[in-house]
């Protein structure tokens, strides 16, 4: 009797550990490689897109003259985002104190590429950029997916997200947002930038 429950108790054992060792296994097997948006203290990856106003626009080359600020936008979900608007327009009331950083700003703006010139187009009117802002064309998410920042679901297209990135390629500041809001506000890329500048 006691060498029949002994044998049950080992077999159920075996049993548990085999299932715990399958769980441990698919955990990491989903997180190994599992991709994820760039974090502060982490280096940006250069990347190059097509300007709005038909120039190039390459990180390293922006990063010859000073900081970044990086701006991922939801480009064109099907609609202009109104959160987008009041984010540009919220930097572009706070140029001048960007411009005194000595930092230029990158607006993202993915989407299809069936007609996004033409959305990006929608998106400026009515907006007076500074010479220190750039709108650049991600057509079908090529930089979107290298950042990972592709909101894969209906009616999305990127995370909208901040970066402010030193001369360096490093990055001071970064804020995802999983959501339409959440904004990185002007205060804090001013701050980032201005704790780049303490650094020198």
């Amino acid at each position: 009797m006691s060498t029949f429950v002994n044998d049950r108790t080992r077999k159920s054992l075996s049993v548990v550990g085999q299932i715990l060792l399958v769980t441990v296994a698919m955990v990491v097997l989903a997180t190994v490689g599992k991709a994820e948006p760039p974090k502060a203290g982490e280096r940006a990856q250069d990347f190059q897109l097509a300007a709005l106003n038909g120039g190039t626009v390459k990180l390293s080359s922006f990063l010859k003259k000073g900081p970044v600020v990086l701006v991922i936008l939801r480009g064109y979900p099907g609609y202009q985002c109104p959160i987008c608007n009041m984010q540009v327009g919220a930097l572009i009331g706070s140029a001048d104190k960007i411009i005194d950083k000595k930092a230029q700003v990158i607006l993202v703006y993915p989407g299809p590429a069936d007609g996004l010139k033409q959305h990006a187009n929608e998106f400026v009117t009515g907006k007076n950029l500074p010479a220190n802002f750039t709108l650049a064309l991600d057509p079908d998410y090529s930089m979107i997916q290298k950042y990972d920042l592709r909101w894969d679901a209906p009616n999305e297209t990127s995370y909208p997200s901040t970066f402010v990135i030193d001369k360096k390629a490093n990055i001071a500041f970064a804020k995802v947002s999983h959501d339409h809001g959440n904004r990185a506000t002007p205060d804090e890329i001013l701050t980032a930038l201005a704790s780049i500048k303490a650094r020198k």
